[in-house]
């Protein structure tokens, strides 16, 4: 580093992060969101409520999901995403067109863009999603099971 960079002037880093964020506030939100770590178990004792999913984490533009499930959810796909599912608890069967894909507790699956699916559990399953934050959990379906992302913090 020379004398003469912007690197030697006192202040510099607040003046690269202030053209990066806008403002060392925004930096800082930015930066400290999701610092702390998340108990998945804790968060899941917060809720009771089946097929309603909780925003726990964000990743760039993906939130980090928990759901309860127990019995059969609705036929739907997504067009422009894939959506991941991670057993924590439980069994759940992916029902697609063409198979079904069972997974137990630590087994995760991957649903393709645009293949229809229907998710469905025997017990009560808990289930970590990563899914694009603007996903409607029902898809191109609607209907009944289409439920609002609550975020648990």
């Amino acid at each position: 580093m020379t004398a003469g960079s912007s690197y030697a002037q006192p202040g510099w880093w607040k003046r690269s992060i202030r053209g990066k964020w806008g403002c060392l506030a925004d930096w800082a939100r930015v930066t400290m969101a999701g610092m702390d770590p998340v108990n998945v178990d804790a968060m899941l004792a917060r809720f009771s409520e089946h097929w309603s999913p909780k925003k726990i984490a964000q990743i760039n533009d993906y939130d980090v999901r928990n759901v309860k499930l127990q019995g059969d959810f609705t036929w739907h796909k997504h067009d422009d995403t894939e959506e991941l599912f991670l057993v924590l608890s439980g069994e759940l069967t992916i029902q697609m067109r063409d198979r079904n894909v069972v997974l137990g507790p630590r087994d995760l699956f991957v649903v393709p863009r645009g293949v229809e699916h229907c998710p469905r559990a025997a017990t009560e399953t808990a289930v970590l999603l990563l899914e694009p934050s603007s996903v409607i959990n029902t898809g191109d379906a609607g209907g009944e099971f289409t439920a609002e992302v609550e975020t648990l913090s």
